[in-house]
């Protein structure tokens, strides 16, 4: 016969004290959380507030993001700040492939999110016609705080809920698809048109 006390009172009940039960997904979640690795791709003027963003006033360091890295191998979070010239297109889809999985991105600036004041033929009209964009920070240029605010929402939402194995490869290849399908900033529909 079970004993009705387990069956009841839940496992964390029965545990001594000083256990932690977590899920494997929701540990390599804590620990990606706390060691984001920002790739430097500043463009223009957007990018002096990025470097504000690591500089002491702001600090990224006290939540494990100090380390611009250089090398798109090495970084699993990609910050367009500024826009984004036809030229530069390519190799800035080109530093995106190269970043490992799992990989966000976060465009800085209403160049990187929409083309900005720069409608014209030499502009890329947001950074969503080229790699699917986690996080959109608005602005011209914004404010290191308004980084460190999408930071957390990232960190948030999308980094502790992470899944791991098949289902995230499968989850990666339906999220690039529907990003890369989806209508750009340019054909929405808003107030603004």
């Amino acid at each position: 016969m079970a004993d009705k006390g387990f069956l009841t009172g839940g496992l964390e009940n029965h545990l001594p004290e000083g256990v932690i039960t977590t899920t494997l997904e929701a540990a390599f979640g804590w620990v990606r959380k706390t060691s984001l690795w920002p790739a430097t791709f500043g463009l223009a003027c957007c990018a002096i507030e990025m470097m504000s963003y690591g500089a002491p006033r702001f600090d990224a360091g006290r939540w494990g993001q100090e380390v611009f890295r250089a090398s798109p191998r090495q970084a699993d979070l990609m910050i367009i700040s500024g826009r984004v010239s036809q030229k530069m297109a390519p190799v800035l889809r080109q530093v995106y492939d190269q970043m490992p999985n799992p990989k966000w991105v976060i465009a800085m600036g209403a160049c990187a999110s929409s083309g900005g004041m720069f409608n014209n033929y030499a502009i890329v009209q947001g950074g969503d016609h080229l790699v699917p964009v986690d996080m959109y920070v608005p602005g011209c240029p914004p404010r290191p705080d308004m980084l460190i605010d999408a930071m957390f929402k990232l960190r948030k939402e999308l980094v502790m809920k992470h899944p791991m194995g098949a289902k995230q490869l499968r989850l990666w290849a339906e999220a690039e698809e529907a990003a890369l399908a989806a209508p750009s900033t340019l054909e929405q529909r808003g107030l603004m048109r």
